[in-house]
């Protein structure tokens, strides 16, 4: 049996974490410091945490789900104690990118990270269309990055993301920086900016006399057909007054050189900002 041992197990990210691996076949050690967090695993899944050498003892996979602001503390105080031939698993490429894991060659760093479940999809159950975020009852895609260590120990890594963000329909193997440029680059510097633009687009026209219930379904349902087509969800083309609409409102919105975010420098830049 695969030992883990998960770090930040009484936090908001770990306790999601703790749920599925408790329906998983691996043997899992929970690490908790904080107290308030120590109960809210106990309350969530009735376990107790560990200390953290007894937890490192023979650990086979040590999960840090703890944030980018303080991962490279963590792991300075976690990797130097694992075993030879451990696997690190670090659940966002920011701290790896920005190069604040610890240097040590006998080791394995693996990067996974959920994609959510998708807007277009077929759940089934009304728990699944209600699982936004992933890890409770709607399948979502999982992107992996072997960041070092041996191939077979991918398969491995594979496995703790396909557990901990059940159920999970796909896994994609990238590198640390290709996952950098989905995030933040890709869902957050330019997908949350212009849903943020989005939402306060329908506050303006709310504030201009719009109803808020008409603005806000009118909004999210051409959404949906808009990015259908766009996406190629269906078969389908904009109409004539779409597309010169189009034409015409992205230069009012978007600079000529947006797409220098994903210049590498860039990507450093936003990550050396949130770590």
């Amino acid at each position: 049996m695969t030992t883990v041992a998960l770090f930040g197990a009484g936090g908001k990210m770990g306790v999601r974490l703790s749920r599925n691996l408790a329906k998983s076949d691996f043997d899992v050690r929970h690490i908790e410091i904080d107290p308030k967090g120590q109960e809210r695993l106990k309350d969530a899944i009735g376990v107790d945490c560990v200390d953290q050498d007894v937890a490192l003892d023979g650990a086979d996979v040590v999960i840090l789900a703890v944030p980018d602001t303080v991962i490279g503390t963590v792991a300075a105080l976690v990797v130097p104690k694992v075993d030879p031939g451990t696997i690190v698993v670090v659940l966002d490429a920011a701290a790896p990118f920005a190069g604040h894991l610890p240097e040590r060659a006998d080791i394995t760093y693996f990067v996974t990270h959920p994609c959510h479940p998708p807007i277009f999809n077929d759940e089934m159950t009304e728990a699944g269309r209600k699982d936004h975020f992933g890890g409770i009852a709607a399948q979502q895609g999982v992107v992996n990055a072997l960041m070092q260590g041996p191939q077979e120990h991918y398969e491995i890594g594979d496995k703790v993301a396909r557990a901990i963000y059940a159920p999970v329909a796909r896994s994609y193997q990238v590198t640390v920086e290709q996952m950098a440029y989905l995030e933040p680059g890709l869902s957050e510097t330019v997908c949350a900016s212009l849903l943020v633009v989005m939402r306060e687009a329908m506050d303006e026209v709310v504030k201009r006399g719009v109803p808020h219930d008409c603005a806000r379904d009118f909004l999210l349902g051409h959404m949906n057909i808009l990015g259908a087509v766009i996406f190629d969800e269906v078969d389908g083309v904009f109409s004539d007054a779409c597309n010169k609409a189009i034409e015409f409102g992205k230069p009012m919105l978007m600079r000529d050189d947006w797409k220098r975010v994903f210049d590498r420098d860039e990507i450093a830049a936003s990550i050396q900002r949130i770590t």
